[in-house]
């Protein structure tokens, strides 16, 4: 299923998405919930009911009347109002540290951070101060949501946690991250400007036809997607989640070793390797010394396209106040 949120009288409404008409939740069936809070915290009972209205509709059982042309609606977040934010530090496809590869207990659980779960943001724009476009870059990433509660999950059951994939894209400006902590960005990588999610959410079962097998030695969902990131039209950055050094399995089992998890908590795969302009200078440079930098300025299109999630365009902003 594709689960959509779009603001319907100055309120969150949750929706399926079928072809391009969007059907609120809520009105399909009486029992479905308006929000997407409401449906992640209850899913074990929403979402059999969801799949069988979802399969009424592409049956013609339920009439396009009963929905809005997607084009008409004013997207939001996927998910909202998060839980919590988290993504894997560095890069996706970076090897695990060899200090915790040692350890079988931590072995493939990759180090995470927490990011400010109140810059989740849908396609569109994104304002930024001035200060913000002082080096200001993309990432690009794709997200999971929780939708079980659990503690001290391992990676071969982690699956059963995860309601659905979306495209993530940080916005973020790397004068900050750098200048905090060269060694150490961690702590000041959480500032994200944006995090930039949707446009909508796509459920594991819809992914099944992108899945391949799990590297060698690792546990978990795999899937061969495709992953572009275009500025302005061109095409900067490309990587596919197959190349990922974790499954998404794993890194929720490092987000859970010790620690709670709840539904609608966010977490981020990482940047893919080369998918922000940071890595891309990082990488000019060493071929050519006088190679000039390149962020994002203000006005900039963002489109990140990945196989089977669809595609997220966002608009660099100066904020005015």
């Amino acid at each position: 299923m594709k689960l959509v949120c779009y603001i319907k009288e100055s309120h969150e409404q949750l929706a399926l998405l079928v072809g391009d008409i969007l059907y609120d939740m809520d009105v399909l069936h009486p029992e479905l919930p308006s929000t997407m809070g409401m449906f992640l915290n209850y899913w074990e009972d929403y979402f059999p009911l969801a799949k069988v209205v979802n399969e009424s509709i592409e049956q013609g059982k339920i009439s396009f009347n009963k929905g809005i042309p997607l084009v008409s609606a004013n997207l939001i977040s996927p998910v909202p109002l998060p839980a919590a934010c988290l993504s894997v530090f560095g890069s996706a496809a970076e090897a695990v540290p060899e200090a915790l590869s040692q350890d079988e207990t931590f072995k493939h659980l990759p180090d995470f951070y927490f990011t400010n779960h109140h810059s989740v943001q849908g396609p569109g724009e994104v304002n930024c101060m001035p200060d913000h476009l002082k080096k200001l870059d993309f990432e690009l990433g794709i997200a999971i949501v929780v939708c079980a509660h659990g503690r001290n999950i391992t990676a071969a059951v982690a699956d059963q946690y995860i309601g659905g994939f979306m495209i993530r894209n940080c916005i973020n400006t790397r004068s900050r991250t750098i200048s905090n902590d060269p060694v150490n960005p961690s702590l000041s990588k959480g500032k994200d400007i944006a995090i930039v999610l949707g446009p909508w959410l796509i459920t594991p079962d819809e992914l099944e036809p992108f899945q391949v097998p799990a590297r060698e030695g690792h546990t978990g969902n795999n899937y061969n997607l495709s992953m572009k990131c275009r500025v302005n039209n061109e095409e900067v950055s490309e990587g596919n989640m197959a190349d990922m050094s974790s499954t998404f399995a794993e890194i929720l089992a490092g987000c859970a070793y010790g620690a709670d998890i709840q539904p609608g908590d966010i977490i981020g795969s990482g940047t893919a390797r080369g998918g922000c302009y940071f890595d891309i200078n990082e990488t000019a440079k060493q071929k050519d010394p006088d190679y000039i930098d390149r962020w994002l300025q203000a006005g900039d299109v963002v489109e990140i396209e990945i196989d089977g999630l669809g595609i997220s365009t966002s608009r660099v902003m100066m904020d005015n106040g």
